[in-house]
């Protein structure tokens, strides 16, 4: 499969990157293996998760998605080798200072997520959420450590708008510290907004790499969910029901005829959209059977024509 570099961090990846938000909550560990192996089967080699993931399912404290990769890596020996691991800190964990961009709890978080992924090594780590309490030089400064030290290889943020990657750049500039080389955006057919104009345009001129959350919109861009009564299909339909409104649907009717064009599915062609789509490295995309996973493989071939992508750009406006 062909791969794309990541930004500034000297690796490339594939066109699509799997989302472990799932991993201990809507499938079990053998489930998650299971996908794991196919989705490595298939060429690809990036693998997304957090340290909070996934903390809001009942009797979960956190670090379950950590847990389950890190004792898939340890039950595939040479593995690790063959895939990138991303991870983010910052998300409340429910612990007293188990939370935010201070170096003392970046420190201490990266040792634990280490741990639960058995691996000496992190490819790619993340800041999870904007900490206002914490200077940006601090945070910069922790993770510069951290690569110092060979525990992370690269650098990235997660939910900041244009004003604050700006800003972050400019601090690490002044400091003569590393700056932010991926971004992680909410970014999907049904919203753009946040991510077109002045943050995709200075991704694009700093050559940060972008790889982008709810690539799917929970789910609501695989065409399954078209009425309130639809959402009981998935343990994410409270969150889908936002989407269910005329400009939805008007994507969702749009989606169907491109991919039935395409002979193939919604979801692909929604997903094959963000790749095509300018200052987007991958898509992050969650899987809950091997099927799905091979639909990702779909979705990385299918190449979409002019008119499609105009339609689907109108549909979306």
């Amino acid at each position: 499969m062909m791969t794309r570099p990541l930004g500034k961090t000297g690796f490339s990846i594939a066109p699509l990157v799997f989302g472990g938000n799932v991993f201990g909550w809507t499938i079990d560990e053998k489930t998650s293996f299971a996908l794991l192996d196919a989705f490595v089967d298939h060429g690809f080699d990036a693998i997304d998760t957090a340290d909070v993931y996934s903390r809001w399912a009942e009797g979960n404290q956190g670090g379950e998605s950590e847990t389950i990769i890190g004792r898939w890596l340890q039950a595939r020996p040479g593995m690790r080798d063959k895939v990138k691991i991303f991870t983010k800190v910052g998300s409340d964990l429910g612990l007293p200072g188990h939370k935010g961009l201070s170096k003392a709890w970046i420190q201490q978080a990266v040792d634990d997520s280490l741990r639960r992924l058995n691996t000496d090594y992190i490819d790619l780590y993340f800041s999870h959420w904007p900490d206002p309490q914490t200077p940006v030089a601090e945070t910069l400064e922790a993770f510069h450590s951290l690569q110092q030290a060979g525990k992370i290889r690269a650098m990235g943020a997660s939910n900041l708008d244009a004003m604050q990657l700006a800003g972050a750049l400019e601090v690490a500039r002044k400091g003569g510290l590393p700056a932010w080389q991926v971004l992680q955006p909410e970014y999907n057919l049904y919203h753009r907004s946040a991510f077109e104009g002045a943050l995709c345009d200075l991704c694009v001129s700093r050559d940060i790499g972008v790889v982008t959350y709810y690539s799917l919109a929970s789910g609501f861009l695989t065409g399954k969910y078209r009425q309130p009564s639809d959402l009981a299909q998935s343990q994410r339909g409270s969150g889908i029901g936002k989407y269910l409104n005329p400009r939805g649907m008007r994507i969702i009717d749009t989606l169907v005829a491109v991919a039935d064009e395409q002979g193939a599915k919604p979801a692909e062609v929604a997903l094959a959209w963000l790749i095509g789509r300018e200052g987007v490295t991958a898509p992050i995309a969650s899987a809950t059977s091997v099927a799905q996973v091979e639909s990702f493989a779909r979705a990385a071939a299918l190449s979409l024509s002019a008119e499609q992508v105009a339609r689907l750009d109108s549909a979306s406006a």
